[in-house]
């Protein structure tokens, strides 16, 4: 079921320092800053040969990455995205299986225009898990 590693994403309190130190102390590609108002993210993806790093912080005070912030104000590594062909069938399979979607369980679009689901962290040893629709 699972695809390639489509990305890792890490929270962070600042984003502009966050790519700031991307680029001039890793020497990375960084993209520019895209808003996700339905996600409550603004996000900016490190790109490399091999996959990607997501760069995240809150788009508003409902935002998910405020709660995590606020536990770990330093940022860290918030979730890890996995590539699925079928995100319907992938969704369907996990819950038949006890896994627990997040939200309302219907896919959204995602950064990439893409559809995207999360998995509940408890369900895979504290992870939070991005499943993303290639």
């Amino acid at each position: 079921m699972l695809g390639r590693v489509n990305h890792v994403a890490i929270a962070v309190p600042d984003l502009a320092a966050a790519t700031e130190s991307y680029r001039s102390m890793l020497g990375a590609n960084v993209t520019e800053p895209q808003a996700l108002p339905e996600h409550g993210v603004t996000v900016v993806f490190v790109t490399l040969p091999n996959t990607k790093v997501e760069l995240l912080e809150p788009l508003g005070e409902a935002s998910p990455i405020a709660a995590f912030l606020a536990k770990n104000p330093a940022g860290g590594m918030h979730h890890i995205c996995y590539e699925v062909t079928d995100i319907v069938a992938a969704r369907d399979r996990l819950k038949d299986a006890g896994a627990r979607v997040l939200g309302d369980g219907m896919p959204k679009i995602g950064a990439h225009g893409k559809p995207v689901l999360f998995l509940h962290p408890k369900d895979f040893q504290g992870t939070l898990i991005e499943l993303e629709e290639v």
